[in-house]
């Protein structure tokens, strides 16, 4: 019941004090959750995000929902994803009630102006730590600077191109790379078999050739030792003929 509350209170202060949406949200999520907690891993942080911003509905929510869900199975989930609602639905909600009159006080457009900035360094902080987190292979490489690129063209060009193709698009690469990977390691199980039944096909005949050499060897032996026998009996054969006979 106590990790229960806390898990609701951590999401409830991550709800209340986190401007800039979902994605403000990911540097305050993992530095309470991996970095002071402990409670998920680095890695398997960057699997949530991942997760979360590419299934249906707000990525702050959906990460609150498998984190509590780990922390605290099904009233975990549940705790989690209240809390990191009830105070942005309050804000706003009265905010609506008087929109015109709030957004005419020049202190508010003001503070916004201050809180636009730290929006885009928690989201740029949130990135580097992910980024650096990452596996620095030459598929993620060739993955990023290709998405970046692909951001930066489209967003000089105006070209709307929602984030959710760079997911999918992303997705499939990965796994086309896997696919390819699992066939290349079928056809280097193919060929490692392959080579082993060579070599046992190869091992088989030589004990062939060595057993048949043996045999032969052997009958070889023996025709010897029948010969030096017969050779030997002849001599004591003459030996034991008489002296005048021999005369």
């Amino acid at each position: 019941m106590k990790l229960i509350l806390v898990l609701g209170l951590s999401f409830l202060k991550i709800g209340l004090f986190t401007f800039g949406g979902g994605y403000a949200m990911i540097a305050l999520i993992q530095k309470e959750f991996v970095s002071k907690r402990k409670w998920i891993s680095e890695a398997e942080f960057m699997d949530v995000v991942a997760i979360a911003e590419s299934t249906p509905g707000p990525l702050a929510i959906n990460s609150a929902t498998y984190i509590g869900y780990k922390v605290g199975k099904a009233a975990g989930a549940t705790i989690s994803t209240l809390c990191v609602c009830i105070p942005s639905f309050t804000i706003i909600y009265l905010i609506s009630l008087f929109f015109d009159a709030f957004l005419k006080f020049t202190v508010v457009q003001y503070a916004f102006k201050g809180i636009q900035v730290c929006v885009v360094f928690l989201i740029f902080t949130a990135g580097w730590k992910m980024l650096k987190q990452m596996q620095k292979d030459l598929f993620n490489w060739i993955l990023f600077i290709a998405t970046f690129l692909c951001l930066v063209v489209f967003s000089v060009t105006a070209i709307d191109f929602s984030s959710i193709f760079y997911i999918l698009i992303c997705g499939a690469a990965g796994l086309g790379v896997y696919l390819i990977s699992l066939a290349r390691k079928g056809d280097r199980k193919k060929e490692t078999a392959v080579s082993a039944q060579k070599q046992n096909d190869v091992e088989q005949k030589n004990e062939q050739n060595t057993e048949q050499i043996a045999e032969r060897k052997e009958d070889d032996d023996g025709q010897v030792y029948e010969q030096t026998g017969e050779l030997k009996e002849t001599q004591k054969g003459e030996n034991n003929v008489p002296k005048e006979r021999k005369r």
